[in-house]
């Protein structure tokens, strides 16, 4: 396939897909990836409470998933409000609802009778950011990565993960294997918006560090042992709404 016709499925950062992607293979297309200038700015520690502690180290402990090995994440260097916790639901969402909250970095999975399980993200760079209600059409476990055309073109290191569609399979070729430095991490949820790919993702990140910032150039990118907590507790259709009109915590 040639460029032009891929770059025909990508989006515009500003603002949600206006055009289809053919077939479930366009699945794999991704818009993620991290800023070259990322730093792994360490928040200052705090010390919780005992308990706290035994939970939160069980919740980020190291973890073999389908042959991969997922690392331990050094939690005590993430601010504690952005640890996987159930909190009092301030979304007012009906139960299964997702909703990413991009001016405090939260994502709620709500439960319902006025409860909600928060989760600290990473979300895009100023000039990536999106908004909207749409749905979570598939879900991946250790998905491929296929950087879109416009990516590539900005980041020439990338040349390599160039994405071929084969027509005669309804497939795509190419692009980055699974594994703990994809940047689409264990998991991936796919955004559809009216029955069309938004290119853009929930995810799990290696990046364990970016949490809490916006570094990406916009999927919503989370632990990867909460994104992986995440998957088995969302289905496919789950609606999602991307906002940042929460008020703060």
């Amino acid at each position: 396939m040639s460029n032009s016709s891929i770059a025909a499925h990508a989006m515009s950062r500003r603002s949600f897909l206006s055009a289809s992607v053919a077939g479930a293979a366009s699945l794999t297309l991704s818009a993620c990836v991290s800023s070259a200038g990322d730093t792994r700015a360490v928040v200052e520690r705090r010390v919780p409470e005992p308990e706290v502690v035994t939970t939160t180290s069980l919740m980020y402990a190291a973890v073999s998933d389908a042959g991969y090995d997922v690392p331990a994440v050094p939690f005590q260097k993430i601010n504690p409000r952005y640890y996987r916790q159930e909190v009092a639901d301030p979304t007012g969402e009906r139960a299964g609802t997702i909703i990413v909250d991009t001016a405090n970095h939260f994502l709620y999975l709500v439960r319902g009778n006025g409860r909600a399980l928060r989760y600290g993200v990473g979300l895009g760079r100023a000039g990536f950011e999106w908004a909207g209600r749409a749905e979570i059409k598939f879900k991946q476990q250790w998905p491929r990565w296929f950087p879109p055309n416009e990516m590539i073109d900005r980041q020439p290191e990338l040349e390599k993960y160039r994405a071929e569609y084969d027509k005669r399979n309804d497939q795509w070729l190419g692009g980055m294997q699974p594994g703990i430095a994809n940047p689409l991490g264990a998991r991936a949820l796919y955004i559809f918006q009216d029955g069309k790919d938004t290119l853009f993702r929930v995810h799990g990140s290696p990046e364990w560090w970016t949490i809490g910032k916006s570094v990406s150039s916009g999927c919503v990118r989370m632990i990867n042992q909460d994104v992986m907590d995440l998957y088995n507790r969302v289905p496919d259709g789950a609606p999602i709404l991307v906002t940042s009109g929460l008020p703060s915590v």
